[in-house]
């Protein structure tokens, strides 16, 4: 990144823009359009581009290995690249089939049956899938809350480890996807929009080094869609944000609709003097990721933790 032409980004935007994926995007098929799922995608759409979740892996595979690079400037206009990790903190992946059809094509099964499969618990204690508390007051009736308003729940994790356990966000979805394979072969299309992933970035080390600057043990947890439905309609220039109109080809970009910060002291991330507006933005972020768990009726551990909720 050249620092001249992005002087006028506070240090929050350039975190958000280097640690933001931007996928290969495809055109779905005309004559596939037709099988889509109507309540996701409006009949009247000319076009729809998607990403795999396989090219969607591929933005995170060198991050997972060395770390995204973020150019951070200090108040006395020294520059240094601080390097993040990311980890899978969540996801949930709701789909119009069930998990079989998904992956083999063949046979039937109960909503009920994937809904278990989906939860079930033969992983190491941090790594087990587990149904979130008091969503609903029985199986059948969360069956039925997700099916009628999300569609099947395919997958979802939830990581409860401390982060010194964690592995990086490729090593785990490489994992998962030897039993989900729908990790990889699955579509943006073919996920409901209440599908999502959260991402915790914790700091590695930053160059040049010898300095010890206590907001560079800032980490964040960032929420992203994984679903088309959010990405057909462009979007406007917003301010100094990282969404922009986009001409199709161009890939897909993911930037976070939510956003936690932990040991976040200091003014290092937000905007300079005269600037404003990055404290506003992270407040809204937060309620937005708060608004999204409680809509999911999920309990989200490294949010909680970020936000210095403590459960007994």
């Amino acid at each position: 990144m050249n620092f001249d032409t992005a002087s006028k980004q506070s240090n929050l935007d350039r975190f958000l823009q280097c640690t933001t994926p931007t996928v290969r995007s495809q055109l779905i098929p005309k004559i596939e359009m037709v099988s889509l799922n109507r309540l996701w995608h409006p009949s009247e759409a000319e076009k729809i581009e998607y990403f795999t979740l396989n090219d969607l892996w591929d933005c995170y595979d060198e991050w997972s290995a060395y770390g995204a690079g973020v150019p951070i400037t200090l108040d006395d206009n020294e520059t240094l690249v601080q390097y993040y990790v990311p980890y899978l903190s969540a996801i949930q992946i709701f789909t119009s089939n069930f998990r079989d059809e998904i992956e083999s094509g063949d046979g039937e099964r109960s909503s009920s049956d994937c809904f278990s499969d989906s939860c079930s618990t033969d992983e190491s204690e941090s790594d087990k899938l587990w149904r979130s508390d008091g969503c609903c007051s029985s199986e059948q009736d969360c069956v039925s809350h997700f099916n009628n308003r999300l569609g099947y729940l395919y997958f979802q994790y939830f990581e409860t480890s401390t982060p010194y356990e964690r592995v990086p966000l490729m090593d785990k979805i490489n994992g998962f996807s030897r039993r989900y394979p729908g990790l990889t072969s699955l579509r943006s299309v073919d996920l409901s929009p209440a599908s999502w992933m959260a991402v915790s970035w914790y700091p590695i080390y930053h160059i040049p080094m010898g300095r010890t600057i206590k907001d560079f043990s800032t980490c964040f947890l960032t929420y992203h869609t994984l679903s088309s439905s959010f990405q057909e309609t462009d979007v406007e220039e917003d301010g100094d944000r990282v969404v922009k109109n986009r001409k199709g080809g161009e890939g897909i970009s993911l930037p976070p609709f939510g956003l936690a910060t932990y040991k976040m002291q200091g003014n290092v991330w937000l905007s300079p003097a005269g600037c404003g507006g990055d404290q506003e933005r992270l407040l809204s972020l937060l309620s937005i990721a708060d608004s999204w768990l409680k809509q999911l009726c999920v309990q989200h551990h490294d949010f909680d933790y970020f936000s210095g909720i403590r459960r007994g």
